[in-house]
Parts: C-alpha cells; sequence; structure tokens
C-alpha cells in the first residue's frame, strides 16, 4: 500500500474534532481520491479524557503543541488553536523550520504574520495552506490561488461575518432591536460573550487582509484597513434603507485605484435587488471583479465545525496528492509592497440619518449646510416627529449624491454647531455593487 500521510493536529475543539472524525469515517473515499491514507498520528488538546466523537486510541498525544510540531514524525501540521500569537505562531513556526507543511484556520494568524510565514515556508521548501481562513466552507481560497491566476483583479469584496449578517438579518426580517439579535446569537453560539472582534468588523478584517494579497499580490496589510462595525445601526436604520430599496450588510471591500489598494470594512446599504443582499443568516458570500471572467460569486457556510472542517480536508487532500503551489499566489520575493490608496470621493454616496428638533428653518438649514460642502442631495426626507411643542424630534433621511466622506463630516459638524441635532447623526456608505 502507497505510505499514508501522517498529520498532526494541535487543537481539538469543534472545527479539530470535526476534522478528526472526517478523516475515520470518510477513509475509505479519502484513500480513493486520495490515492494514499490519511491518518492522525498525533493531537495536542488540553483534555485527554474528554470523549469528541472519534477513536483516539492509537494516536500520541502532546499537552504542549510546539513539542508536537517540532518532534513528533509527521508529514503535515493542522494548526487549529487560534489567535495571532503565542502558542500557535510557536507551534507553526516550529513546524516550518522542519520543511513540515501546514494548515491552519487561523486568520488572526495570516493576517498579522502571513508573509513572515510564507517567507519561512519558502526558505525551507514547504508551504502554508488555509482555505479555512477565510469564509469557512467556500472555496474562495483555492479559487483565487489557482482558478483566478490569469485574471487581473480589481475588486474583491463580500459578507465576511456570519454572526453580523445573522443579526442584521433578524433585525430586517422580524424588526428586532440590535440588543435583541446580540443576545440570540450569544445564546445560539453564533457569537462570543465579548462580541467585540464580530461585530467591531475585526474578524472581517482579517479575512480581507489575506484576499487583499490573494487578490493584488501585494504584502497583507491589516493595519490599513478602514474598519468600523455595527454597532451603532438601529432598527430605524434597516427599515428606512428598506424604504428606499436596500438593505444592510456588514460589507468587506478592497479595491484597486489609480493612487493603490483601498481596504474597508464597514456596514452598507446596497440595492436589495443585488445578488449579494440575498445573503442571509450565517451565510457568507465572496464576490470578484476581474477582467476576464467579469464579476463571479461564491456563497455558502460561513463557519461551523464541518464546514470548516472540509475546508481544512481539501488543504490536507492537496497535501496528500502533492500539489504545492506559493503560500500568497506568488513567489513571496515577488509580492509587492501594500501601497494604500488616498481618499476619493465615494461613488455610491451616503445614507444620512438625523435626529432634528422639529422647528421652522430647520431642513432649510440642513440642506444650506450641505450645498456650502458642495454635496448633492439625491432625496430628504422628513419621517413622523416624535413629542410636541418645543420638545418635538423629526427623523431626517439624507441620501447624497457622489462625495467625500470629509465633506459629510464636515457638513453634519457645522448643522450640530448650528443646533439642529438632538441627537448623534448616522452615517453609511451606499454601495451600488455595479
Amino acid at each position: 500500500m502507497t505510505k499514508p500521510l501522517r498529520i498532526g493536529i494541535a487543537g481539538l475543539g469543534t472545527v479539530g474534532a470535526s476534522l478528526a472524525r472526517l478523516l475515520q469515517t470518510k477513509a475509505g473515499s479519502i484513500l480513493h481520491r486520495a490515492g494514499r491514507p490519511i491518518e492522525v498520528v498525533a493531537v495536542s488538546a488540553r483534555d485527554r479524557a474528554k470523549d469528541r466523537g472519534f477513536d483516539a486510541g492509537a494516536m500520541e498525544w502532546h499537552d504542549d503543541p510546539v513539542t508536537l510540531a517540532a518532534q513528533a514524525d509527521i508529514d503535515g501540521f493542522v494548526e487549529l488553536i487560534g489567535g495571532a500569537d503565542g502558542p500557535a505562531l510557536e507551534c507553526v513556526t516550529a513546524a516550518l523550520k522542519r520543511g513540515i507543511p501546514v494548515v491552519t484556520a487561523n486568520k488572526a494568524l495570516l493576517a498579522h504574520h502571513g508573509v513572515d510565514l510564507a517567507r519561512l515556508a519558502a526558505a525551507n521548501g514547504t508551504e502554508v495552506l488555509y482555505e479555512a481562513a477565510v469564509a469557512g466552507g467556500i472555496p474562495i481560497i483555492k479559487t483565487m490561488r489557482e482558478s483566478l491566476s490569469g485574471n487581473d483583479v480589481t475588486r474583491v469584496y463580500g459578507i465576511l461575518n456570519g454572526t453580523c449578517n445573522y443579526m442584521l438579518t433578524r433585525m430586517e426580517r422580524e424588526g428586532l432591536s440590535f440588543d435583541v439579535c446580540l443576545k440570540d446569537a450569544q445564546d445560539l453560539g453564533y457569537a462570543e460573550a465579548d462580541p467585540t472582534f464580530d461585530i467591531g468588523g475585526f474578524d472581517a478584517a482579517h479575512k480581507l487582509a489575506i484576499l487583499t494579497s490573494l487578490a493584488f499580490g501585494t504584502e497583507i496589510d491589516s493595519g490599513s484597513i478602514y474598519i468600523e462595525g455595527i454597532e451603532r445601526v438601529t432598527s430605524e436604520d434597516i427599515a428606512a434603507a428598506k424604504d428606499l430599496g436596500y438593505t444592510i450588510k456588514l460589507l468587506a471591500v478592497a479595491q484597486l485605484t489609480d493612487t493603490g489598494i483601498e481596504q474597508r470594512v464597514h456596514p452598507a446599504l446596497i440595492p436589495a435587488a443585488a445578488a449579494m443582499a440575498q445573503v442571509s443568516g450565517v451565510t457568507n458570500a465572496v464576490a470578484v471583479d476581474t477582467d476576464l471572467l467579469g464579476s463571479i460569486m461564491l456563497a455558502g457556510p460561513g463557519a461551523g465545525g464541518d464546514a470548516t472542517a472540509s475546508a481544512v480536508l481539501s488543504d490536507i487532500m492537496d497535501l496528500a496528492t502533492g500539489v504545492v503551489l506559493p503560500t500568497l499566489g506568488i513567489p513571496v520575493d515577488k509580492l509587492k509592497p501594500y501601497t494604500r490608496a488616498r481618499m476619493r470621493a465615494h461613488e455610491g454616496g451616503y445614507y444620512i440619518r438625523l435626529s432634528v428638533h422639529d422647528r421652522v428653518g430647520a431642513i432649510a438649514a440642513i440642506a444650506t449646510r450641505m450645498a456650502q460642502n458642495e454635496i448633492s442631495l439625491e432625496s430628504i426626507v422628513q419621517r413622523r416627529s416624535s413629542g410636541h411643542g418645543d420638545k418635538a424630534i423629526a427623523t431626517v433621511i439624507l441620501v447624497t449624491h457622489e462625495t467625500t466622506e470629509s465633506a459629510v463630516r464636515a457638513a453634519l459638524l457645522s448643522i450640530s454647531e448650528d443646533g439642529h441635532l438632538a441627537g448623534e447623526a448616522q452615517m453609511l456608505r451606499i454601495e451600488q455593487l455595479d
């Protein structure tokens, strides 16, 4: 029989345990497709006694994942610990220094250290594979590294965080508040007790940084991403967007411009008829605009044990069949330095929600301040007022034509200084997704 591929797994949480089960239960089909058996021969986890649903009797156990990576008799190392530094970085580094290929689902690790790890892998004649690090089970990494290798990419964008998409979907469909949806997401295990990493946009930003490198052949630069989470999106914004023919999504966008690359993660209004608007619940989606194929979109499960383990398994299958590609799509010494684009006008315009003291002349004054900052308004709508007399507050919805964020913020500052606002203004980009 052909020599088996011996795998070591560090981390036996939801994904690691699912992967180990798949490698045992699907051993026959894996042998047929890969041409050789794949065996888990070593693992590292905190609790040896825990029942994880697979037979660990023949596996070599290590309390320290770094020891597993540095000393175990393995042909491939799978890191499923998580975290940008600490044990995850140490064990991956140890494996690469031995010339052992690494499979990881760790987007934070790659966003912060991806280029250094790619260099280390190249220096030792091996590679890092990471299909599961971006968009769960969606094969976007393989698509960009392999299928689109002959295309020039101009933009990559998508919905990259299932927690936020779940919450925004519930808010739109059921009229629920942000806080209620967040609690439900936590109860269902979609959000952590401290949900900042998800709802603050940081998880999506890590994934976008990786996609940007693959799309444009640059070094990873997660520090250059503009990040804004969904914490300030209200049910009122959701309803207003729907009335205007839009839906609100947390969007991650990387776009090539004539001055560099623009990377941003933020909630945005997108046309309700757009394909991306139909992506609901915990589903993720990634769209890539290219010169040869036009625009393509992939959608599917963005998280979950089996979905993520499926992506990890696909990378392990590549190891078994001998498929070897540069970690970041092109040889690491050919990566271009990242150049951040200069600020430019946002083509889709902005949605602005204002709580305004409902008195004579307020709307005219707001329109004047917008004009003074060279902002053209597509529409201005005053919704029903609350309160009475001097305490009446009106909600005013503005939709602008193409303009810069700096111009909008300058106008809003002037409006606030004029004394017209009864609360903080809400401003969201409108993405036409043409």
